[in-house]
């Protein structure tokens, strides 16, 4: 499948920004079933400083905002073909091993909620497959998809407490649950075309736990699937913060607004 991808965010400040710095995870990963036929990136108000591949072989942007800006756009467009691998990404690969990816972080901090949750699963499962599959519909039992209740810094334990999230909330209780369970995991974000609409609110966030024998597999809590030829793979990360498509600093006290654009079609 061929997806078309157009991705604007704008950052619009009160005042003049005097020193900004903003990390962009926006390009695509070239893997097996995911080819990335074109993509550019273009910015208004800054400049790209240098870029570099991390630890989790993202490919990263560093951009600097220009002096006594008040607006800037990073704009992305492109076109990746994909083929569906039923979630399946295979072998482990990159400079971090497989045990970095059973820790936890302040995000995924497991806690009381995650080991009610856990606990709730039972123990008759066919393989590790299934017991993944039964985590994640558990996962949205308990909290339900629903916006404004909770943020970006919101983490595992608080997620489950409240009832409600989004994907990136889904994504973090699956990776606190599936750590405590033994299987390395990381958080994904991305694209997903959707059957409904061409316009999106956001980028999309899922999950992979590697299990043995089948090597990383995708969950995408929210949906209640693996990914498929209609996901697009741009970062992971062991959290939100590692994988995040735009993340930065800058000095000053102006108040920001974004304001973001997103089509993904065949």
């Amino acid at each position: 499948m061929l997806l078309k991808i157009n991705h604007e965010t704008r950052y619009v400040y009160d005042t003049p920004v005097q020193y900004g710095l903003q990390q962009v995870r926006l390009r695509p990963k070239e893997r097996v079933g995911q080819q990335v036929k074109s993509w550019n990136i273009e910015i208004e108000g800054g400049k790209v400083e240098l870029s570099f591949e991390d630890q989790h072989c993202n490919h990263v942007d560093l951009i600097s905002i220009d002096q006594g800006r008040t607006e800037i756009s990073i704009k992305c467009t492109g076109e990746v073909e994909n083929s569906d691998g039923s979630g399946i990404m295979g072998t482990h690969s990159g400079s971090a091993p497989l045990w970095y990816f059973k820790q936890a972080t302040d995000l995924t901090k497991p806690g009381p909620e995650t080991k009610k949750l856990i606990a709730s699963l039972g123990d008759d499962f066919e393989n590790d497959v299934a017991k993944l599959h039964r985590l994640s519909a558990a996962i949205v039992e308990k909290v339900v998809y629903k916006t404004g209740e909770t943020d970006a810094e919101t983490n595992a334990e608080t997620a489950l407490k409240t009832g409600a999230g989004v994907c990136q909330d889904h994504s973090h209780i699956f990776c606190a649950a599936a750590r405590s369970l033994g299987f390395p995991t990381r958080y994904v974000s991305g694209y997903l075309m959707m059957s409904d609409r061409v316009d999106q609110d956001a980028t999309h966030a899922w999950a992979e736990a590697h299990i043995v024998g089948l090597g990383w597999v995708g969950f995408d809590v929210s949906n209640g699937y693996s990914p498929d030829e209609r996901y697009v793979r741009v970062a992971t990360g062991l959290d939100y913060r590692e994988a995040s498509p735009i993340s930065g600093m800058r000095y000053g006290a102006a108040n920001e607004d974004m304001i973001v654009t997103l089509q993904v079609q065949q």
